[in-house]
């Protein structure tokens, strides 16, 4: 059974038929009469006994329908809305003409029976507490700049994005983009506030109840709420959702919603923002439920420091992984290529680049100084010494190690590498290993802090790592004079991995290893003003590769001292290298030849021999 109510005009709220209103020609502009309007409303007893399906038709040529049933509005030409509950419900028509917006006399009908099943759905039940409950909902930032649950209460979205369970990954088109900022980081979104609350109830119907605290102008409002969960949309009559004051012109229609998601105690709305606002783009405001809300604990974070954050060292074992050994020294470079700078605070960092401070902190000056720089430390002599160059300029002078604070001194005032014309240049001769990895330190490098701000638990650090690409001697080019050939016994050389640091090492003599006691020279055949040349034969490596090789050479009282001129080792073969000191020698106690990187690419060392085929001094 259907009950039709059609309407030519109305008069004392009875309905006659008339048939002759399509034939009906309005002039542009001309505003019709109430009794011109032609609509149907059908209450359809066929589909609910009690009548709680209504269909509305729309008959009136040249209008745009508006209807007003009560728990929503619709402007289509025909429509079927849905009473879930029993009761009294007035439907008002109206038409848009091109003359202004006519009415006709309101319709009044009765639904006699609850019929559920239109608001069974879970996202029925998850927004209002299902039938005869109501659920209470605030934006999802507090008077304190606290959110609960999302990362703050508004993110945006392309135009053509939706329910997120659906679609490509939430999206329904072709403009499908989001940015969902954390308020923490963009206050500029909206002052931190209380909004108010809204209220979702299916007690008797499903009303609305919204009270804007920021929007005086909407102050508190009633209004009644439809959800579609088939098209995942929220309309609402006479009360809007919850939103900040500075977008409130810029939307056109507060009460047009997409549901984005919605569970329990989490709800995202988005409304169309107007193009003059930015743009046309989804604005997405995030809830949570009152009770949510009013639970809610702060998770306990817990940060982990940077691995090998304040690293403990074994007796000695700093200054050895420093400077390679009592036998050795070892060079270290600002890490210039992957991370050379960080600002450490309560044991975390942020930098993973050096892009990450670029321009601000790090720069281009930086950089060609880091390229062109390095220090070394080394024990020779019995002393623990280090050799700066920066750009070019050579600083020398000793340290000492404080292994209770891991803190390295410099002597006469001398800094880690720097950058004059930088405010975070290096000014104290005291920095401090406060990253490491012990047992990786190949790999990770050192980061040493050079200052501190105990207020804020923050280190200014920079990360130095080994430099395998030494190249340069410290003197100036070979002075011809006579050669003398000094005699080597290959019987007594060692050669190998000797520091354990990947370098093939040719040992002739070193005061501090093996060949101290059974050496392959007579040292004091070492007196020479311009040069000293090593020929050497290596085989059995089974690689191929471009390794930089040179020789270290310290006379008797360490002056001069340093690294010949680097040659390139591309495998098994026959090499001459050179060291020229810029000054006498006489003597030596450091005479080795360094291929490095080769000994990690060897796969037996075993197999491997070496020969000093000749050494000429001049």
């Amino acid at each position: 059974m259907k009950k039709l109510y059609k309407y030519a005009f109305l008069l004392a709220g009875i309905s006659l038929i008339a048939t002759s209103c399509g034939d009906k020609d309005f002039d542009l502009g001309t505003k019709l009469d109430a009794s011109d309007l032609d609509f149907e409303i059908i209450q359809d007893y066929s589909i609910d006994e009690g009548g709680n399906t209504i269909i509305l038709i729309n008959n009136t040529e040249e209008t745009i329908p508006v209807w007003d049933y009560g728990t929503g509005r619709s402007t289509r030409a025909i429509d079927t809305i849905h009473y879930a509950f029993a009761g009294d419900y007035t439907i008002q028509f109206s038409a848009m003409t091109d003359g202004g917006l006519v009415e006709a006399d309101p319709v009044t009908l009765t639904v006699t029976s609850d019929n559920f099943n239109y608001i069974e759905d879970e996202l029925w039940e998850n927004i209002s507490g299902g039938v005869g409950n109501s659920k209470t909902w605030l934006l999802d930032l507090d008077a304190d700049g606290v959110s609960k649950y999302f990362d703050g209460p508004l993110y945006f979205y392309g135009t053509d994005n939706g329910w997120l369970e659906g679609g490509e990954d939430g999206c329904y088109g072709e403009d499908c983009w989001n940015w969902n900022p954390e308020w923490s980081g963009n206050t500029w979104l909206m002052d931190a506030a209380d909004f108010g609350s809204m209220t979702f109830s299916l007690d008797g119907g499903p009303y609305l109840e919204v009270e804007h605290l920021t929007i005086p102008a909407l102050g508190s409002q009633s209004g009644t709420y439809y959800l579609d969960p088939d098209e995942y949309t929220l309309s609402t009559t006479d009360a809007t959702i919850l939103h900040d004051s500075g977008r409130d012109a810029c939307v056109a229609n507060w009460g047009d919603i997409k549901i984005f998601s919605l569970t329990e105690d989490t709800m995202q709305l988005a409304v169309l923002r107007k193009d003059e606002c930015e743009g046309a783009a989804l604005l997405v405001y995030n809830f949570i439920t009152q009770e949510y809300s009013d639970n809610w604990t702060p998770e306990e974070e817990i940060v982990e420091p940077d691995e090998g954050f304040e690293p403990t060292f074994e007796a000695g074992e700093l200054l050895d992984i420093l400077t390679g050994g009592a036998a050795a020294g070892r060079y270290w470079k600002l890490d210039g290529s992957g991370n050379p700078v960080d600002w450490i605070t309560a044991g975390n960092g942020w930098t993973s680049s050096a892009n990450d401070s670029y321009d601000w902190g790090w720069n281009d000056a930086w950089a060609t100084i880091a390229s062109e720089s390095y220090i070394r430390f080394d024990q020779y002599g019995g002393t623990q010494n280090y050799l700066k160059n920066e750009n070019g300029v050579e600083t020398t002078g000793t340290f000492t190690i404080n292994e209770s604070t891991n803190e390295i001194t410099l002597s006469d005032d001398g800094t880690l590498i720097g950058n004059s014309d930088s405010w975070m240049t290096p000014t104290a001769a005291t920095f401090t290993v406060i990253k490491a990895v012990p047992d990786d330190f190949e790999s990770f490098g050192l980061w040493f802090g050079t200052t501190y701000d105990a207020s804020s638990d923050q280190w200014l650090a920079y990360h130095y790592v080994i430099n395998n690409e030494i190249s340069g001697g410290s003197g100036g080019d070979p002075v011809e004079g006579e050669d003398t050939e000094v005699d080597v016994d290959n019987a007594l050389i060692t050669y190998g991995d000797i520091e354990e640091n990947g370098n093939f090492r040719i040992e002739i003599y070193n005061e501090y290893g093996t060949t101290a006691t059974t050496p392959p020279v007579n040292t004091s055949d070492f007196v020479f003003d311009n040069t000293v040349e090593v020929t050497f034969t290596i085989s059995g490596t089974g690689v191929t590769g471009d390794y930089s090789t040179s020789i270290y050479y310290a006379d008797s009282d360490w002056s001069p001292q340093g690294n010949g001129d680097a040659i390139s080792v591309t495998g098994d073969g026959t090499y001459t290298v050179s060291y020229t000191p810029g000054s006498s020698a006489d003597g030596c106690v450091v005479f080795v030849v360094d291929i490095v990187g080769l000994a990690a690419d060897i796969t037996d060392l075993s197999t491997v021999t070496a020969t000093v085929d000749s050494i000429i001094i001049n």
